[in-house]
């Protein structure tokens, strides 16, 4: 067909994603110009309708950007008061004592929110000074100047045939063109994706590794609620067949957040990590503090665990990668939200300098300078060798070690130098023939839940007609390779039921892709140990509608 024809809008900075990172960078660019031209581009019908809620927020980035957050009503409410460790077995648990932690593992000063409310709050602040925000607005494409860097976006297409088509009825959105173009997208971004690939930027670098993070929100009987109270465990029922561990944050109004984080470089590819956290939940300790209680919530994502060596380049001409689309989180503190923020100040005050200087469309290596030798830097930096050294020796002997290394890096040196992680997660997946299968016990609908059951509580919606987001390179493989060889592991690895192997009597099986379950959590296109999937972005607006609480 003919070339589509979209109308353009020219602003100084076109930001994707209105998480922490792109919310910051908007905030901080009107901060130092309000005479800016700021969009940021939200593909969730609203604000925060795309975060999944409930974590332990370090402050230090909304301290550096908002000072007078306090003032100004950031729902922020919750101070963590307790902070408990714990390690389980299957009818047990033994407390570990907080004192020979590394003074970074302590949550005080800490506070328990709802990173989806955080996020609804900033951009308020955003609004307020001027920046553009659109959300269900899907961002499909980058756009290439003739020098080959990226000049901008295609956001808004709606109403593809189901062939991916354009059809008499299709909107082609439009294009939407900056002197810098911002990427923050979260985990595993499709358009930052693209950016790493096409400019090379993991080059050098080991590979970005992942876990699968589950979550619902609870609403639980009073007498056992306690507020600012933060408990993590690791042990129990993963053991051996993979790393991960849980945590449960005790919010305002009866609400608990009860997480689970499984590792994605597990080899056993009969493991079910949605089974795995419902199984949890029955331990006597947690089963205890949700009996007669109420799950309100469920939703899933990855989680970037790489950490500093695994962070890419994160500029090339016109383009830079913020946040969760570099991987910032610190794994032993299970906190990225606040290098998040961090991130996103420092592209703004690069990009101010540049547009200020005359310049646009060059790498911003400024901020690449910030942020790997700033307060980022020296934080991931610390905790570098937590993550390889869990998947080398295993739970017990990387608490050891991993402690201790975290102890020696505190004191400005390490014995381990920076370890390397090796394989990605989709190569780490073994063949099934030589693991056992898992016998999960069947969800009693009370503490454990069926993943369908459980993703209608994610507010989850796509609209049908649209081509599915979720593409395969070959639709032969799933059938040809994965099933006979990994024992078909998206049938497990999926926290929504998304894909399943469908067979009828005297026929091959099929492969079949429920696309409108999905929750954007990426772990497909992350773990297929074929490499087979590709997540892309649906139309605006679709997707999880995760709560306002």
């Amino acid at each position: 067909m003919a070339e589509i024809e979209r109308e353009a809008m020219e602003y100084d900075v076109v930001i994707v994603g209105a998480g922490p990172a792109g919310l910051s960078a908007a905030i901080r660019l009107k901060q130092l110009d309000a005479d800016l031209n700021v969009v940021v581009l939200e593909k969730g019908s609203e604000v925060g309708a795309h975060i999944l809620s409930g974590a332990v927020l370090d402050p230090c980035g909304l301290d550096a950007l908002i000072p007078d957050w306090k003032e100004k009503g950031a729902p922020i409410n919750v101070p963590v008061l307790e902070d408990n460790f714990y390690m389980l077995g299957e009818a047990g648990q033994i407390r570990v004592p907080n004192w020979p932690m590394p003074p970074l593992m302590n949550n005080h000063g800490n506070y328990i929110v709802s990173m989806g409310n955080v996020c609804r709050w900033m951009a308020e602040q955003a609004e307020e000074l001027g920046v553009e925000i659109f959300p269900g607005m899907s961002c499909s494409e980058l756009v290439y100047d003739e020098n080959g860097g990226v000049k901008g976006v295609v956001a808004g297409v709606f109403g593809l045939e189901p062939d991916g088509s354009y059809g008499p009825n299709t909107e082609p959105g439009m294009e939407l063109h900056g002197k810098y173009v911002f990427l923050s997208e979260g985990v595993r971004g499709s358009l930052a994706k693209e950016v790493i690939a096409k400019y090379d930027l993991q080059k050098g670098k080991e590979p970005q590794k992942f876990g699968l993070g589950m979550k619902e929100i609870w609403e639980i009987d009073p007498e056992k609620h306690k507020p600012g109270t933060v408990t993590h465990t690791m042990g129990w029922p993963l053991g051996k067949n993979a790393g991960g561990g849980s945590f449960i944050y005790h919010l305002d109004n009866n609400q608990v957040y009860v997480g689970f984080v499984v590792h994605l470089n597990y080899e056993n590819p009969h493991l079910f990590p949605y089974m795995e956290f419902q199984r949890f939940k029955h331990h006597p300790m947690v089963a205890e503090l949700l009996k007669g209680g109420k799950r309100v919530a469920y939703g899933a994502r990855a989680i970037s665990e790489g950490g500093y060596q695994s962070m890419p380049k994160m500029v090339a001409p016109g383009v830079a990668l913020l946040g969760c689309s570099v991987g910032m989180v610190n794994v032993p503190r299970i906190k990225g939200n606040h290098n998040a923020m961090l991130s996103g100040k420092a592209a703004a005050e690069a990009a101010h300098e540049a547009i200020k200087a005359g310049r646009a469309s060059d790498e911003l290596t400024e901020y690449e300078t910030e942020v790997r030798e700033g307060a980022i830097g020296k934080d991931l930096k610390k905790v570098r060798n937590v993550k390889p050294l869990w998947s080398k020796y295993g739970l017990t002997a990387s608490l050891a070690l991993g402690g201790f290394d975290m102890w020696t890096n505190t004191l400005g040196f390490s014995l381990f130098g920076t370890i390397k992680h090796g394989k990605s997660d989709a190569d780490a997946t073994g063949q099934a023939s030589k693991f056992k299968p898992i016998d999960y016990p069947k969800p009693d609908g009370k503490l454990s839940f069926d993943r369908l059951t459980n993703v209608s509580f994610s507010m989850t919606n796509h609209e049908e007609s649209q081509p599915a987001h979720l593409k395969l390179k070959d639709p032969s493989v799933p059938v040809a390779v994965n099933l006979p060889k990994y024992a078909g592991p998206s049938a497990r690895y999926c926290p929504a039921g998304v894909y399943e192997f469908v067979t009828e009597e005297g026929q091959e099986p099929k492969f079949v892709i429920n696309f409108q379950n999905c929750v954007h959590c990426k772990t497909c296109d992350i773990k297929d140990p074929a490499q087979n999937i590709v997540w892309t972005v649906p139309q605006g607006g679709d997707g999880p509608n995760y709560p306002n609480m």
